[in-house]
């Protein structure tokens, strides 16, 4: 089974020419993977392995008329920090180079990374986590994985997912003392 180890959705027009450029740059074939989340919408992709013999997978993907999702998979055990931080590195350069418009990193590792939520416009669903308060009561500690986000996940990360919920209508619900903590967190204490 393949699994993400990193994702970044971009939106952009590509001409023939700037497709071509992608492919060689990636080295893919414009044959569609098979197996794996979101096989269906694959255009390209290249198998390899990395230096601790990992199976990894390296994907471009349609979404929509403009959307492009690159994805590093892998199969058996998580690449390294390095493999992925080099493949994030890739897909950024590429997304600029391209003249793309980054819509988000996952994992993120920097705040224009992080998709955020636009607020619900008048008479729209109001967001995930809507007005009422159902996650954790105890710490900020306890907050992160609800928030898509592990206890390592960079602090910039952190900050801009806090503030998105804390801009939802149910952080007014939020015990006081995790209201204290997030302010607290936000301030650099």
């Amino acid at each position: 089974m393949l699994w993400p180890a990193l994702r970044a959705l971009s939106h952009g027009e590509l001409t023939p020419d700037q497709l071509q450029w992608l492919l060689g740059a990636f080295k893919l074939e414009e044959v569609s993977r098979t197996e794996g989340p979101g096989a269906a919408k694959s255009v390209a992709h290249r198998s390899f392995t990395d230096d601790a013999d990992t199976r990894l997978v390296l994907d471009l993907a349609r979404t929509g008329d403009s959307g492009w999702v690159f994805t590093l998979f892998y199969a058996g055990q998580r690449p390294s920090a390095g493999v992925v931080e080099h493949h994030r590195a890739m897909f950024r350069n590429a997304i600029d180079r391209l003249g793309l418009t980054l819509i988000e990193i996952a994992p993120a590792a920097t705040a224009d990374e992080v998709l955020v939520a636009q607020p619900a416009s008048p008479g729209m669903p109001e967001s995930a986590v809507g007005a009422h308060w159902d996650l954790p009561q105890d710490d900020l500690d306890g907050l992160w994985p609800h928030l898509g986000l592990s206890k390592a996940a960079p602090r910039e990360v952190k900050e801009v997912k806090l503030r998105e919920l804390m801009a939802a209508p149910a952080w007014s619900a939020a015990p006081a003392d995790l209201r204290r903590q997030a302010e607290e967190f936000l301030q650099g204490e």
